[in-house]
């Protein structure tokens, strides 16, 4: 068993980020990494949206909507720019940035801001706050469930698809053994 030292006094958690840092880099590959980075960006993007967007209606933070002259700016089109920035990235090809946690956390969070608004973008009608803004919801929520639970089982999922093209290579060549004798 490995044995840590204590966190010293005023190292601002630097020394547990460390750590983790060096854990994911010894236990997770790069994949695994980039996704486990999607997954906590998009979560805390719904979730601050989600607080920052009731506060807004609620009146009880000190600033309002995003607008460029009289025209609101929904928050969807900064996870469209968010998306198109990874986009580009990902066409240029550059292996060191394609694979850093930057892209994955723009892509996280691009990807959140634009499924909150999700109804807005399906029905092409403002619904945020009415009954069928609740799809925004269940699509984000649903997203991070699938990519939560592909994470959390991410070797049995390998795992399957070993045995699976396994058993289709042994069916074929006994299909191919069978056709021949």
């Amino acid at each position: 068993m490995q044995r840590h030292a204590p966190a010293h006094r005023g190292d601002g958690g630097w020394q547990l980020v460390r750590r983790w840092r060096r854990t994911a880099r010894t236990h997770l590959t790069p994949v695994q990494r980039s996704l486990l980075t999607t997954w906590v960006s998009f979560g805390v993007t719904f979730g601050t949206v989600r607080v920052i967007t009731h506060g807004i209606r609620g009146g009880w933070l000190p600033w309002g909507n995003i607008s460029v002259g009289r025209e609101h700016l929904h928050h969807y089109n900064l996870g469209i720019a968010a998306l198109a920035g990874v986009g580009l990235i990902a066409v240029r090809g550059d292996e060191r940035a394609v694979g850093h946690p930057v892209v994955a956390t723009a892509y996280g969070c691009g990807s959140a801001l634009i499924c909150d608004e999700f109804a807005l973008l399906l029905d092409l009608r403002d619904v945020y706050w009415g009954d069928q803004g609740r799809i925004s919801v269940d699509v984000s929520l649903g997203a991070l469930s699938v990519l939560g639970a592909y994470l959390t089982a991410t070797p049995f999922w390998h795992e399957i698809l070993k045995i699976t093209g396994a058993h289709g290579a042994t069916a074929a060549r006994g299909r191919e053994a069978g056709a021949v004798g």
